[in-house]
């Protein structure tokens, strides 16, 4: 009987809209080779990790119907990088681990021949970290930030500010029922995309991002533009990374075993220097919060995905290793890891984007 085949795939960092339906695509291509069988990791690569591990076979009935999921059928964690593992100490501490030849050498031993690793900025450089000590590794790129720039889009973006501009929508119509400030806050670590989407689609006062700090008292005087006898209101999208010229981003400590600080509560925090700074109105926040990454994908984030996953495991059949797949100029493509992580994309305050926003009257605080 001929030997089978195997690839591994996972799912790391934030959950995101159309990770099944990447899964689902690779796992779809794979059976129309007689040869491959597909397999995934529990929670990314605490799967292998684990003894006995967590891996389980990708079957036809395993992954059928799961590209309208949200979520991830793999489980996902963002405290499993194998460069910087986090291992608990007798008192009570996290001390971090390189683990990444245990790693290599526990994924050959499984028989794999390849892995399909999905994932955001932070997941590919591991990838790219894996490859070079002589792992056969695909990239696949997912973010709700769209914040890749090797990459024109990333899957589940567009189902992110589709669910923003829906609760931004909301918010429109109970703001000038009350004449009041609504401030809605978004993710957005580092780059501003998901707000500036949804400022331009949702007819947004003022916007927010990481990007342009802002000065409190050029929003106050944005607001009082919006108000006449007491009457009148404003919607302000917010990132939860952007931050005042004189200040910096909100954020608490983060959980243990994860390398990120919390971000969140900068709609609160820009509340008070609204009020601190003179206005008047009645102000409200809303933190959409996780949200933003839930439920079931879009259309064209079902798309996006699913021919992420086909292209990957093509990659793999081809031995294309050490890269990962991109959507370019309206068509899928990849790129090198190490391209793949060079740098992120960041809203640029001179785009066309930023311009039209703008010439809509939209305030960043500027």
């Amino acid at each position: 009987m001929e030997k089978k085949h195997k690839v591994l795939v996972l799912t790391g960092g934030g959950d995101c809209p159309g990770l099944n339906a990447v899964i689902r695509g690779i796992a779809k291509r794979a059976r129309k080779e007689k040869d491959w069988e597909v397999f995934g990791a529990i929670e990314a690569f605490n799967g292998v990790f684990r003894e006995p591990n967590e891996i389980i076979k990708l079957t036809r009935s395993v992954t059928a119907g799961i590209h309208v999921r949200g979520g991830t059928i793999l489980k996902t964690t963002n405290k499993g990088n194998p460069l910087k593992f986090p291992m608990p100490q007798p008192d009570g501490s996290i001390k971090t681990v390189d683990r990444t030849n245990e790693l290599v050498k526990k994924i050959k031993a499984l028989g794999f021949d390849a892995v399909i690793n999905i994932g955001g900025d932070g997941s590919q450089r591991i990838s790219q970290a894996l490859f070079a000590k002589g792992l056969p590794i695909i990239g696949v790129p997912k973010t709700i930030d769209n914040d890749l720039s090797a990459t024109d889009m990333t899957f589940g973006f567009q189902t992110a500010v589709q669910i923003a501009t829906d609760s931004f929508d909301k918010l429109v119509t109970t703001a000038e029922s009350h004449h009041r400030v609504m401030i809605m806050e978004v993710m957005g670590r580092d780059a501003g995309w998901i707000a500036l989407h949804t400022a331009i689609a949702g007819g947004a006062e003022v916007c927010l991002i990481p990007e342009i700090p802002y000065d409190i008292n050029k929003i106050v005087r944005r607001i009082n533009l919006r108000y006449k006898n007491g009457r009148g209101f404003v919607n302000i999208v917010i990132s939860e990374g952007a931050k005042p010229k004189d200040g910096t981003v909100t954020a608490g400590a983060g959980e243990k075993g994860s390398e990120h600080v919390r971000l969140g509560g900068v709609a609160y925090q820009l509340s008070k220097q609204l009020k601190d700074a003179g206005c008047v109105a009645e102000i409200r926040e809303t933190v959409l919060g996780h949200v933003q990454r839930g439920g079931s994908p879009s259309a064209f984030d079902r798309v996006l995905a699913t021919m992420f996953g086909v292209h990957a495991f093509e990659l793999v059949l081809k031995k294309e290793y050490g890269r990962m797949v991109a959507y370019k100029n309206n068509g899928i493509s990849s790129v090198t890891l190490e391209e793949a992580t060079r740098e992120p994309s960041f809203v640029d305050k001179n785009s066309s984007m930023v311009k039209a926003a703008k010439g809509l009257g939209i305030s960043f605080g500027d």
